[in-house]
């Protein structure tokens, strides 16, 4: 059975990649920058094999928080620093904040113990907002764990409503951002990050 199980575990893999960043605006004219964190596996762990979502930084640093409190036991990798002088126009800082995601994320998914968090899961595999991740853990929810992975429809277009209200980070600022003029009208999808850099004047 021991050898079972460790050729299972070397046969395993879990990718993940942080990618695509995109400019959010609000119609108080607050930005923020999202990622999508794509992930493919054949690890058992998982119950989906490819997924596919979007985290802005504030909801990695909730998600940090929580397996820290959840794993006292071990030395959780460190997110990118939070940089009070972090712009938008940046596209070298935005860069190097999304690799740093991305590094944090695979420590976090080649340690074992934190596989069993389900609000891990639930932030790399579903669309729920932050707030609905914590009620769904909680078995709060109408719907379970399994059933709000599955139920997840990325490439559709549909998102979970209450995640528009997630707290503010270090990103948001109530300037257009990335040289986007004030006149530029609200957009009702997201503009891809580097795209928003050909809209400057």
């Amino acid at each position: 059975m021991d050898s079972i199980l460790e050729n299972l575990a070397k046969t395993e893999f879990i990718s993940i990649f942080v990618r695509d960043p995109r400019l959010h605006k609000d119609r108080s004219w607050h930005t923020h920058v999202d990622y999508e964190i794509y992930l493919q596996t054949n690890c058992i762990c998982f119950r989906k094999k490819t997924s596919c979502v979007r985290r802005r930084y504030s909801e990695f640093v909730w998600l940090r928080h929580r397996l820290e409190q959840n794993a006292l036991v071990i030395d959780l990798p460190k997110l990118p620093p939070k940089n009070l002088f972090f712009s938008l126009k940046n596209t070298e800082q935005v860069m190097k904040r999304m690799k740093g995601l991305q590094d944090f994320l695979e420590i976090v998914l080649h340690t074992l113990l934190l596989l069993s968090d389900s609000r891990l899961h639930l932030f790399l595999q579903s669309e729920l907002s932050i707030k609905n991740i914590e009620r769904c853990a909680m078995g709060k929810t109408r719907y379970t764990v399994a059933e709000a992975i599955q139920r997840s429809s990325y490439f559709s277009g549909s998102e979970d409503p209450a995640k528009a209200s997630c707290d503010s980070d270090c990103e948001s600022s109530s300037s257009s951002g990335l040289g986007l003029s004030e006149e530029t009208p609200i957009r009702s999808s997201p503009v891809p990050f580097f795209e928003s850099h050909s809209l400057s004047p």
